[in-house]
């Protein structure tokens, strides 16, 4: 694990954290397909990505209660973005899925937000897009894990 040896890295490191902060704000902004919150596009990613889950599930993912979720899912669900059922197994439990309107609109807000980060690329030097299109993927894989 790498040590902070370097009296100036403390500071650096707080440059980068507030860069990255400034670009996830950035390209949220960029997507309005929709107007979701940040959560509901985060639910909306999740179920695209991950498949059916349960409405607890969801909240927890998200680190919001139980309540607040039942609350988005029924807005989402008037949207039609998502629907709500029984879980098979369990008929206690309610089971969330994406619809082909939410797959849509997670898919037009994707691009939004691709079209955004692009251009904003376009801006660096050519080494400097070439560190980013190195960077980004490398960070992203150390956050997934192996």
């Amino acid at each position: 694990m790498h040590q902070y040896s370097d009296p100036g890295e403390p500071q650096r490191m707080g440059e980068l954290i507030a860069a990255v902060e400034e670009l996830v704000r950035y390209v949220r902004r960029s997507a309005t397909t929709g107007e979701l919150s940040t959560t509901a596009s985060a639910v909306l990613n999740r179920l695209g990505r991950e498949g059916p889950r349960r409405l607890t599930e969801l909240a927890r993912a998200e680190h919001v209660s139980q309540p607040s979720m039942t609350q988005l899912i029924t807005r989402m669900e008037r949207d039609l973005l998502v629907t709500r059922g029984s879980h098979r197994t369990d008929g206690r439990g309610v089971l969330v899925e994406i619809t082909d309107t939410g797959r849509t609109m997670v898919r037009q807000r994707h691009t939004e937000r691709a079209l955004a980060l692009g251009r904003l690329i376009e801006k660096l030097s050519e080494p400097e897009q070439r560190a980013v299109l190195i960077a980004l993927p490398a960070l992203a894989r150390v956050i997934h894990g192996p």
